[in-house]
């Protein structure tokens, strides 16, 4: 805290008058918030004035949301994710590597947002089986994409060599400071339980968690999401590791009640397991996918192939041929999936398990951006022109969830329901980096990551026809105390994103 000859309290800004909510301590009253070097500095009733100050009366004053799973990482995905109330995008499930070049180009390109890793032990995977190359020039989703015609580092198990090989890769990036490692299993099944197990051990070791899209996903046996869920909570208590569980709702699809019972069973014994979910029934993800080329497709996933849906293009596809041909042409154009009927009110239902589920956290499994000939779109254009696409959850995640479950529907409270946006996500990580341990509040010495917003007016406008349109009802965005949003407006230049990596082991 800075002080004046006078003795006052001097700010770099002042939240003024608005309805101050921290999710640990419970406080949650009108106050103003003092901020000074990017931090917290005082909270409480008329603070003094200050040069720069947001008055925010009638407003919620809520910690900086906190996405755990945000696969963007570029300028227009910070952008739309900031109307969304999002201050800190986290790359987890999937990861980097290597995982230090990964940081090096996050900070040569600048972020709005803070931004973070972890180690991707299917891309170690990748460069360990069939030798893919990991020079650090393609995106996350990109590597993702890679490999697809030469498909063993998917479906074949590691030899004991080949799994020192990762788990080595796996070790350099954790000391290179990733946030936990990334295993995404389904699109990887070959990994047997030696491997992963092996994996957890080292995540373990470092006290980190991992960030898992368990291995299959199937309403039927064997190979169900419910022996994928047993599965991760045997390594749990295998091993130790902190088992996050990605996207609840689009793993567990018709069996998500079940799923829910057992991670409660498992939390309630003591295993440290967390779990997420996105408040949408349509996933994305890349056309290599292997489990859409299973041929009982549609029996264990009770979804046909029209549920498949090609984002640059709109194409869907009536056969497992039609499907075949596409991938093999642009296997890493992105897709949607509908795997649940939002009409239907046996499907609304089990997305309100996944997204109610007790102290689980919001998290968007927000894709990145195309351009129309479906390559990655990284550029400042500003609005975003509807010729680019992604996925609602990309712009609307939070927003959608604080509308229909918070102010429409009334069924989750406002403090719990922000704590799913930033306490929840922040404690998820926050034994790996004690960075964490500074967001998700709003407290004096927290990060000076705040969103200021009108809850009447919070609404998520992208839709899958217009994918482009940003959020509304998000006022004031600050990010490390910049405002990244002023006014409902976009601050262009604004570049406050800082890099989080793990603490030094």
């Amino acid at each position: 805290m800075r002080r004046n000859d006078m003795g006052n309290q001097q700010f770099d800004l002042v939240v003024r008058g608005g309805r101050v909510i921290d999710p640990e301590t419970e406080f949650d009253a009108v106050a103003d918030i003092g901020m000074a070097g990017g931090k917290i500095v005082s909270i409480g009733e008329g603070l003094p004035a200050c040069e720069r100050e947001i008055d925010a009366t009638g407003l919620i004053v809520a910690p900086g949301f906190i996405d755990l799973h945000a696969h963007g990482q570029s300028i227009p995905a910070d952008r739309m994710q900031a109307f969304d109330g999002v201050t800190t995008a986290l790359e987890l499930e999937v990861g980097a590597l290597p995982v230090d070049r990964w940081y090096e180009r996050q900070a040569t390109n600048g972020r709005v947002l803070n931004y973070g890793t972890a180690a991707a032990w299917i891309f170690a995977r990748k460069a360990v089986m069939i030798g893919l190359s990991l020079d650090g020039k393609l995106a996350p989703i990109e590597l993702m994409g890679a490999g697809a015609n030469d498909m063993r580092w998917s479906v074949d198990t590691a030899t004991p060599a080949q799994t020192d090989e990762i788990v080595s890769m796996m070790r350099q990036g954790l000391e290179q400071g990733a946030l936990g490692i990334g295993i995404p299993h389904g699109y990887a099944p070959g990994g047997g339980m030696k491997e992963m197990a092996a994996v957890c051990e080292l995540a373990a070791a470092f006290d980190v968690p991992t960030y898992t899209h368990i291995p299959y996903m199937s309403n039927i046996d064997p190979k169900s999401s419910i022996e994928a869920y047993v599965r991760l909570i045997g390594l749990a208590g295998a091993t130790g590791a902190h088992m996050h569980i990605c996207h609840l709702n689009s793993t567990s699809l018709q069996d998500v009640e079940r799923a829910a019972q057992l991670i409660a069973k498992a939390q309630a014994q003591g295993l440290p397991i967390t779990t997420e979910a996105y408040p949408y029934g349509t996933g994305s993800t890349v056309l290599s996918a292997g489990f859409f080329m299973e041929p009982d497709y549609p029996e264990r996933t009770g979804t046909g192939y029209r549920s498949i849906q090609v984002i640059s293009t709109g194409q869907r596809f009536e056969n497992r041929e039609q499907l075949a041909q596409a991938r093999a042409e642009k296997p890493d154009a992105i897709v949607l999936w509908h795997y649940l009927d939002p009409d239907n009110p046996h499907d609304d239902k089990l997305l309100d398990v996944s997204v109610m589920y007790p102290g689980g956290a919001i998290a968007s499994d927000g894709i990145p951006w195309s351009s129309p000939d479906g390559s990655l779109y990284t550029g400042t254009e500003w609005p975003l022109g509807p010729d680019k696409t992604a996925h609602p959850r990309s712009s609307g995640t939070f927003t959608r969830f604080l509308r229909k479950w918070v102010a429409e529907r009334k069924v989750v409270p406002l403090s719990e329901a922000i704590a799913k946006c930033t306490l929840i996500p922040a404690r998820i990580v926050e034994s790996c980096s004690e960075q964490f341990c500074r967001k998700g509040r709003l407290q004096e010495g927290c990060d000076a990551d705040i969103v200021v917003f009108d809850l009447e007016k919070v609404y998520d406008r992208a839709t899958f026809e217009e994918m482009h349109l940003p959020a509304d009802g998000m006022v004031h965005v600050l990010v490390n105390g910049e405002p990244v949003i002023a006014n409902g407006e976009l601050v262009l230049d604004a570049r406050p994103g800082r890099p989080i990596l793990s603490d030094p082991r």
